[in-house]
């Protein structure tokens, strides 16, 4: 299919057949997989999974991709979801589900944030990213690429940093480098807590302005008391405090209804 990628949906469609390879490889299908690919695009990674595949579903939102995929696959083999990734209910494609893609990079984030709403229904995840964002989900504390998004990512998921792949792997190009990177859910949470959304809120906060101290950043829901009692400097800043710190922040307040 002869397509002209379009910037408002963030389409580079992947092309080097290595690459693609060694991502099919990572991903390791399975004939029953019940597996939901990402931005299949112009098939990249969707044909050698169908290879492996009794099954696949795509989310796609260019109509044009849609049109072309529902007579380019055999029928019965791929169901195809023409909806916005941020909107689709990933749970309702059941469990044990495993998702895959080359995510559009202008809205990476937000697909990650809305698919850890549905993490109790997925088995495991592989993307494609921008390798800077791939670098914050990997990003251990005092590094400076770790912020909200590694907080947040890991209170849940373990995350493995997989390859990097360049530019040129890419149709057309991106002016950044990629990673391929794999996320498995916690069968159970390390550090549980007690208020996922006051969790959100604290790591949010203490990262608003994270080039100020922790005493600054979480005024107003936890005093230097509080500091004590769980053993935090406040002179720390955010980007110091490993996630299990951030989820007994987020316990003592909940517990002492500070919140």
């Amino acid at each position: 299919m002869k397509h002209i990628p379009r910037k408002r949906f963030g389409q580079n469609f992947l092309s080097d057949d290595d690459i693609i390879r060694g991502c099919v490889e990572a991903i390791r299908p399975q004939p029953d997989d019940l597996m939901v690919e990402i931005g299949p695009g112009l098939g990249a990674l969707t044909q050698p999974l169908l290879q492996k595949l009794k099954h696949l579903h795509v989310v796609e939102l260019d109509r044009d991709i849609v049109s072309w995929m529902q007579g380019h696959y055999k029928p019965g083999s791929i169901e195809i979801h023409n909806i916005d990734a941020l909107k689709f209910d990933f749970a309702s494609l059941g469990q044990n589900l495993r998702v895959v893609g080359n995510l559009p990079y202008n809205i990476s984030t937000p697909i990650l944030f809305h698919l850890l709403d549905n993490v109790p229904h997925i088995t495991d995840m592989h993307f494609m990213l921008q390798k800077e964002v791939v670098e914050r989900m990997v990003a251990e504390p005092s590094s400076a690429a770790y912020g909200r998004l590694s907080v947040m990512l890991q209170y849940r998921l373990q995350m493995e940093y997989l390859f990097t792949v360049p530019p040129e792997a890419f149709e057309p190009a991106p002016k950044v480098e990629s990673a391929f990177v794999r996320a498995l859910p916690y069968a159970a949470l390390p550090y549980p807590a007690q208020d996922e959304k006051l969790l959100g809120k604290i790591v949010t906060s203490a990262f608003g302005q994270r080039r100020k101290t922790l005493r600054n950043t979480l005024k107003g829901l936890l005093d230097d008391a509080g500091f004590e009692h769980l053993g935090i400097d406040p002179q720390l800043r955010a980007e110091n405090l490993a996630v299990g710190q951030f989820v007994a922040i987020s316990n003592h307040l909940s517990a002492n209804h500070l919140s």
